[in-house]
């Protein structure tokens, strides 16, 4: 029987642990998976974000450093929205929308596909898109929660106990994978420069897009 493709969009910013077992409960259902880390760009060039403060780049390294060159794995950059963002809302009937969708499925290898989200709202919107999702349940542990204890070791390294830097340090790492807490500690100087800024990131319809590039 030929394998059907299970195709996960995310930020992925950072990988935790929750995504990993999201992954690897489609692995274990004999999946072949395809990650699309979103990423939005200005002139070919990534825009990055308090909220979204890994490139594409760090992102992908983060997936192989937890489950090495898995031939059931595939990541891909097409979940990618082109400068100005506007563009793409509302979704479904923005025609961009429905290119950035085609974008996404055009190296699906499988005849058969299926989506994966934890929310209720991207459900519906995937249902919409005919992308077919999954009924799921949202996993705990979020990257938006691994992100602010980042910040918050960043903002107080010259200032906290060195026990209170401990606890922040242990809290965040049991949050993400072993290779992924090497990734973050390699690129700390990212952390270092997003912790004490404003945070350039709109929420609209629900969706986080960088300010810059959004008109």
């Amino acid at each position: 029987m030929e394998r059907v493709a299970a195709v996960y969009l995310a930020h992925l910013n950072p990988l935790t642990i929750a995504h990993t077992n999201i992954i690897s409960s489609l692995l274990n259902k004999n999946y072949n998976v395809y990650i699309y880390p979103v990423r939005f760009l200005k002139n070919d060039k990534e825009i990055n974000t308090r909220s979204f403060p890994f490139p594409y780049e760090i992102r992908k390294a983060m997936i192989e450093s937890a489950f090495g060159r898995n031939a059931s794995i595939n990541v891909s950059p097409d979940y990618s929205l082109e400068s100005p963002f506007i563009r793409y809302l509302p979704p479904l009937i923005s025609p961009l929308s429905w290119l950035l969708r085609n974008q996404i499925l055009r190296n699906i290898r499988e005849k058969e596909f299926v989506s994966y989200t934890g929310d209720i709202a991207e459900r519906i919107t995937l249902t919409f898109f005919r992308l077919k999702p999954l009924k799921a349940r949202r996993q705990a542990g979020s990257a938006s929660d691994v992100k602010e204890l980042l910040y918050k070791q960043a903002i107080n390294e010259f200032e906290a106990s060195r026990s209170e830097l401990k606890h922040i340090e242990n809290s965040w790492q049991e949050k993400v994978p072993n290779g992924v807490v090497d990734l973050i500690e390699r690129h700390w100087d990212i952390i270092k420069d997003y912790a004490k800024s404003t945070d350039h990131t709109l929420r609209v319809l629900g969706m986080k897009i960088p300010k810059e590039g959004f008109i």
